[in-house]
């Protein structure tokens, strides 16, 4: 199997230069990199977006308001001898100059290489995997997945690190991107980068924030060395958004819904997804099937959901057991539960954004949850546990909360000594709170209070699972700081889930 090396991505970054641009033509459009999404096992997604300025604040990255064309060709060698499949795409300005082409006739469980061209200029090339045929098990999946890149909170080293891994498969779990302007939101020490423009409220902000994002070269090494699958969170639009309602109920957000709009629209313009955008609407669960090996639900726990029960927050709140309320809604929770009902994977699982075990943050007598958690929306979750009878193994898979988790899921959350039915691997952020530490001042006793969490780290990094036919393990690999370029990346813990032996076991 060809395997593209550290060296050969950096130099696909560097030696690609501009061929025959003369005066007319655009200077490089391809500073945002490559892409590539939703890998069936004869397809997937290709993606790049023109910016040859990618910061412009009317977020059209130097663009003319006209239609571009764009050629694409994916080999099975990174020197394009064996090119496969090749077109032409459009780039159009109502889309960003974006370009999405959903490439059939590829083989099952093979590598490919993919690069495009256009007004003159070579992108780098991009390594991608079709998935497995269906059925297939094979000998392995290497799967990371990763959530909450903040801009200014640090350096995305983890990315890098991440793609030096070199995984057949990266999920990220949402907040790809932070809609706050320069300075309203500080890590501990200091931010150490700043975001350009203001918050992001309009298609121009949305489009000018990914693109400062995409710039970022250790992000572009992580969407060139393997397809991803995404799903948003809440920074995507607006903290702790929750269907049509916004943030902060008591400053008004007239143009709320305009302000969902344009997010979705830029999201689509810069993820390698296959769903474009109907208005303030965009489909986001799918399912990405791996052969029999694994089916990953990837799910949206923030377009449907009702609002926070008690005004959010950290509360004791009866009102989150009320059984009428769902973090999924009604058609994606029966999508899910069907999709597990019919499932004949080794291993289901689900990838998605909030804590879903749960966690009692009050030690002692009492509750104390948090309401934008699955916690939130009890009800909701007991009906999808029990769908995980259903499945051979489920394994659900969280971001969000900017520190590294593992949890025993149990039939019955408030009954410790039920029996476990699945497993929660939570990643920590890519920088999103600065560079951490080993553990909090309140990790002992929130552990003491939630016996089936057997794992807290609260360092920056990502998380590296390995999927065979029996056996899931996940590596917990972290940096010691972001706030300056360059950290190592140490495995801090791992853990083993055996095939029909639901539960961690450290390794």
């Amino acid at each position: 199997m060809t395997r593209v090396t550290r060296r050969a991505l950096l130099i696909g970054g560097l030696a690609l230069t501009t061929v025959g641009a003369g005066s007319d033509r655009l200077s490089d459009p391809f500073t945002l990199g490559v892409a590539s999404g939703d890998p069936t096992y004869d397809g997937v997604v290709l993606w790049t977006r023109l910016a040859p300025t990618p910061l412009a604040e009317d977020g059209m990255g130097g663009m003319p308001s006209r239609v571009v064309q764009v050629k694409w060709e994916i080999a099975l060698d990174e020197r394009f001898r064996l090119v496969v499949r090749r077109g032409t795409a459009h780039a159009r300005p109502e889309f960003g100059h974006s370009v999405h082409v959903d490439v059939r006739g590829l083989l099952p469980g093979r590598e490919y290489f993919y690069r495009f061209s256009a007004e003159g200029h070579i992108s780098r090339t991009g390594r991608t995997r079709t998935a497995l045929a269906p059925w297939a098990i094979g000998s392995g999946l290497t799967m990371a997945f990763a959530s909450c890149s903040q801009f200014e909170h640090g350096y995305f080293t983890a990315y890098r690190r991440m793609a030096e891994d070199q995984p057949d498969l990266i999920l990220h779990l949402g907040d790809y991107q932070y809609e706050y302007k320069k300075g309203v939101y500080v890590a501990p020490g200091g931010n150490p980068r700043d975001h350009e423009g203001p918050e992001t409220e309009t298609l121009a902000n949305y489009r000018q924030r990914h693109a400062q994002y995409k710039s970022d070269l250790d992000l572009q090494e992580a969407h060139a060395v393997a397809p991803w699958s995404v799903v948003w969170d809440d920074h995507e639009i607006d903290n702790n958004w929750a269907d049509e309602i916004y943030e902060k109920p008591e400053i008004p957000q007239p143009n709320f819904l305009k302000r969902r709009e344009a997010a979705f629209q830029a999201y689509y313009e810069n993820m390698p997804i296959r769903n474009k955008p109907s208005g303030i609407d965009l489909q986001l669960y799918r399912r990405v099937q791996w052969g029999g090996l694994a089916n990953f639900h990837m799910l949206d726990t923030r377009q449907y959901r009702d609002d926070q029960a008690c005004g959010d927050g950290l509360k004791t709140c009866p009102e989150r057991l009320d059984p009428t309320r769902s973090i999924t809604g009604a058609a994606q929770e029966k999508w899910l539960l069907d999709g597990l009902k019919r499932s004949r994977a080794r291993w289901d699982v689900l990838g998605q954004q909030v804590f879903f075990s749960q966690l009692d943050f009050t030690p002692g007598a009492g509750e104390r949850n948090n309401m934008d958690a699955w916690d939130g929306y009890a009800a909701n979750r007991d009906r999808v546990v029990a769908g995980f009878r259903d499945t051979r193994n489920t394994v659900v898979l969280t971001g969000d909360v900017h520190a590294a988790w593992a949890a025993d899921i149990k039939e019955r959350w408030n009954d410790s000594s039920s029996r476990t039915i699945g497993t929660e691997l939570v990643s920590t952020s890519i920088t999103s709170g600065g560079d951490g530490s080993e553990e909090r001042p309140e990790t002992p006793a929130v552990l003491a209070e939630n016996p089936h969490v057997k794992y807290f780290n609260n360092r920056r990094g990502y998380v590296r699972t390995k999927f065979t036919a029996r056996e899931v393990r996940a590596d917990f690999r972290a940096l010691d700081y972001v706030q300056k370029p360059g950290a190592p990346v140490t495995t801090k813990a791992s853990f083993v889930i055996e095939d029909r032996n639901p539960g961690l076991n450290r390794v």
